[in-house]
């Protein structure tokens, strides 16, 4: 299919802010009806995100302060991934840093792009089987992290309760039951 009607036509880029871990880029466009207006998003590395099983029946949540919502999240473990790191390399640094736990076997699940309408984000979800406690935490400076296991129905109520908001859990998890429902 010819996408072309639709493509906007970059003319100027700059970086407008920049901090670690992301920068605001603000690009000049022509639209394809020929307005040319500024556009802004959020550019940020890649990220992964995991869904750590410690048996069939057990999942390994963390809980975080996240400051825009000004609460504690329950979610999943994740982060950037370092230049030229392998995803699946990342999955397990991820993880062992943010909970101390090792996984036996981590596999791709999917690649999603959460908030594509303002942001180039790029989340690859892996699941993690056989994870078990091996090491302390390796946090950054400005995480404050708890890991907890936690039952996977347990998980998955507090999903479809709207107690667990945080969209990579939310969407790794359904992902997950897709995946297993399909043939």
């Amino acid at each position: 299919m010819d996408d072309s009607d639709l493509a906007w036509e970059p003319i100027t880029s700059e970086t407008s802010y920049t901090c670690p871990g992301f920068e605001i880029i603000t690009e000049q466009v022509r639209l394809p009806d020929g307005t040319e207006t500024d556009f802004d998003y959020l550019s940020e590395p890649p990220a992964v995100v995991i869904l750590p099983f410690v048996d069939e029946e057990t999942v390994v949540l963390i809980e975080e302060w996240r400051e825009p919502v000004e609460r504690v999240n329950r979610g999943l473990p994740a982060g950037t991934v370092e230049p030229d790191e392998p995803f699946a390399d990342a999955a397990r640094r991820e993880l062992r840093e943010e909970t101390g736990y090792e996984a036996d076997t981590v596999e791709s699940l999917v690649t999603v792009e959460p908030a594509n309408g303002v942001a180039d984000s790029e989340h690859h979800v892996y699941v993690a089987h056989g994870c078990t406690p091996s090491a302390d935490q390796d946090l950054d400076h400005d995480e404050t992290i708890r890991a907890t296991e936690t039952d996977v129905e347990a998980f998955i109520e507090a999903v479809r309760d709207g107690d667990i908001r945080d969209g990579r859990a939310v969407l790794g998890i359904s992902y997950y039951l897709l995946a297993e429902r399909s043939p």
